[in-house]
């Protein structure tokens, strides 16, 4: 479907953080971030709890005064606009319905403090509901649906008034993970259909990664790393990053020196070769990192030529559906993670020693 098909056609709006901070006594719970957010864009604020993702979603929203900094909507700064007058959609975890308006009385109820007259309310609670695909629930209450359909209405709520920037904070933090990933597939829907901007604030790295055009990684207050989920994942620039998004093994070493566009350092006894990122010195302590399911087990010579490689002793071996996990006790006491398709070997026993192969260009400096 072409954008704008059910609500009209809806720029979205572009959003600019410049400087912003957030002070609460003497805890920066925000400090000096600066973003971007292009129109139409679905950005993702990423993090772990005490990160400032919430409270800098709060500002855009104008629920939280920032200590300093500007916050601008199309080029306008909004830091002394009220939150009514901003335009801006907003979904909660908690969902926030009335529990005394039915469905369609609280869909309806933006357009009715906008002062839309009670026929047009209706026309556009009822593409509101098909964009959700809930149509025939106009009459039911809050308390008569699932969590997946109340967070549905609440999605139907935020756009109804055709916003064109919508805020959603750990929207579907309180549904269970599989009707989670089928909501996070209708959002998806909606972000292409609807053409509007997108900030999306959550602590889970799949959602982020499965939904977001862009990822706006959040530590302590501060952007750690902004990109594409291709290149958060493939190409982490520190280790909070490379662990927070998925799952990473770490490899300290010391540059032996580069060759062909690699660095070659010695782990503890082990030479590893990585991307070469910066201007590494001879001596230079560095800390590597590969991800679990790029390494392999190296059954004969041929397996592991021209690649890394390194000895190891399977400590533990955990079946998880899909997958098998192993964990691994590498030559010099490095611990590392081992994830391969639970079909596509025999499963190592815990004691076993193991040799670990992997490509050069797999591992990368954090």
């Amino acid at each position: 479907m072409p954008r704008g098909d059910v609500l009209g056609e809806v720029a979205g709006a572009a959003v600019s953080l410049v400087g912003l901070e957030k002070r609460f006594d003497t805890v920066g719970a925000v400090r000096g971030v600066s973003l971007e957010i292009q129109s139409g864009e679905f950005l993702t604020l990423l993090g772990p709890s005490g990160s400032g993702k919430t409270t800098a979603l709060m500002m855009i929203a104008g629920f939280e005064q920032p200590t300093a900094g500007d916050i601008a909507i199309d080029g306008n700064s909004v830091v002394a606009i009220p939150p009514y007058r901003r335009n801006i959609g907003m979904v909660f975890q908690n969902y926030a319905l009335f529990p005394h308006l039915t469905v369609a009385e609280n869909i309806g109820f933006p357009l009715k403090q906008r002062g839309v007259d009670r026929a047009e309310r209706n026309r556009q609670v009822a593409e509101s509901l098909a964009m959700v695909r809930l149509s025939g629930y106009e009459g039911r209450y809050p308390r008569q649906l699932s969590g997946g359909q109340q967070q549905r209405v609440a999605l139907a709520r935020a756009m109804v008034f055709r916003p064109r920037l919508l805020l959603m904070d750990e929207p579907l933090g309180a549904l269970d993970k599989q009707l989670r990933e089928s909501l996070q597939i209708e959002i998806r829907r909606l972000h292409a259909e609807l053409g509007i901007t997108f900030v999306y604030v959550t602590h889970d790295q799949e959602e982020a990664l499965t939904m977001s055009d862009r990822i706006a990684v959040m530590n302590e207050g501060a952007v750690a790393q902004l990109g594409a989920p291709e290149d958060l994942y493939n190409r982490p620039v520190s280790r909070f990053v490379a662990s927070f998004i998925g799952e990473s093994n770490f490899l300290p070493g010391i540059v032996r020196g580069t060759e062909n566009g690699f660095v070659v350092a010695d782990c503890s006894g082990t030479i590893v070769r990585a991307v070469l990122s910066g201007n590494p010195r001879q001596g230079d302590e560095v800390l590597l990192s590969v991800r679990p399911e790029r390494l392999r087990f190296a059954n004969i010579a041929s397996d592991k030529a021209g690649e890394n490689c390194i000895g190891a002793t399977v400590t533990d071996a955990v079946f998880a559906g899909e997958r098998c996990r192993y964990l691994l006790q590498g030559d010099g006491g490095v611990p590392l993670v081992l994830k391969e398709p639970s079909g596509l070997a025999a499963r190592r026993a815990p004691g076993a020693a193991v040799e670990i192969a992997w490509a050069a260009s797999d591992t990368i400096t954090v």
